[in-house]
């Protein structure tokens, strides 16, 4: 299984209703828990945001600059389930970020699709009014399918990554499968930005290798191994 599709089609057939993605914000208090399906109808509701709303091709960039949070990987999975290339420039066909990131690119909203997440619970809209052109994903989400067919279907070939270089599906499939950082079918615990050249792994392993993620942000050292235990995790990154 060589492309993002491919993969997760994969996992939908096999344990569609195990977890996939769980995410801890200590600070707030948040868990949110994705089980394989849960993740794909997200995935198809953001690859239809993407491609049906705002005219997304494959083989267009999509910058991902959102921080350690569960939508990092839905918007992950939408670039690759659409054909698109995750990059870090500031030149990307497109622009997913949260209310952090909010200033940087609301000046470039009449120049390219800037999608904004408030990082809420539930991916709830904005409480206060976004700057004009910028568009509120806890709005535009909603009403999108749970179900995304493209109409030009994603080759092995497409390039996934261009961030510390160029990487294609297959390239990224690959070695997610070959990985170190856990065992097949384990669950790894990590605190790293999924959509970071660090974390890209962390997020890629697990679903190549029928595993999860927890996804963890805001805990100090005694809290991680009270997650790690809870959660029964069986590896974690940083090691």
């Amino acid at each position: 299984m060589t492309t993002f599709p491919a993969v997760l089609a994969g996992l939908l057939r096999t344990d569609p209703g195990r977890p996939l993605v769980t995410f801890y914000d200590h600070r707030s208090g948040e868990r949110v828990e994705l089980s394989v399906t849960t993740y794909a109808n997200w995935v198809a509701k953001a690859s239809s945001l993407l491609v049906e709303e705002h005219d997304l091709e494959r083989g267009g960039t999509l910058r991902v600059d959102l921080p350690t949070h569960w939508l990092a990987t839905v918007f992950l999975g939408a670039a690759w389930n659409a054909g698109l290339t995750v990059t870090a420039t500031e030149d990307a066909d497109a622009v997913v970020c949260g209310p952090d990131r909010l200033d940087h690119w609301a000046d470039r909203a009449a120049d390219l699709p800037v999608l904004a997440c408030s990082l809420l619970p539930l991916g709830v809209r904005f409480a206060d009014p976004l700057p004009p052109g910028v568009h509120d994903v806890g709005v535009e989400i909603w009403s999108q399918p749970d179900s995304f067919v493209p109409w030009d279907p994603v080759e092995e070939d497409d390039l996934a990554l261009d961030l510390d270089g160029p990487v294609t599906q297959a390239e990224l499939w690959s070695a997610a499968a070959a990985g170190s950082l856990l065992s097949d079918g384990g669950r790894l615990l990590s605190d790293a930005n999924p959509a970071s050249p660090p974390g890209i792994a962390t997020f890629a392993e697990p679903l190549a290798r029928s595993g999860s993620l927890v996804l963890v942000v805001g805990a100090d050292r005694e809290r991680l191994e009270a997650t790690y235990a809870a959660e029964r995790a069986t590896a974690r990154f940083p090691a």
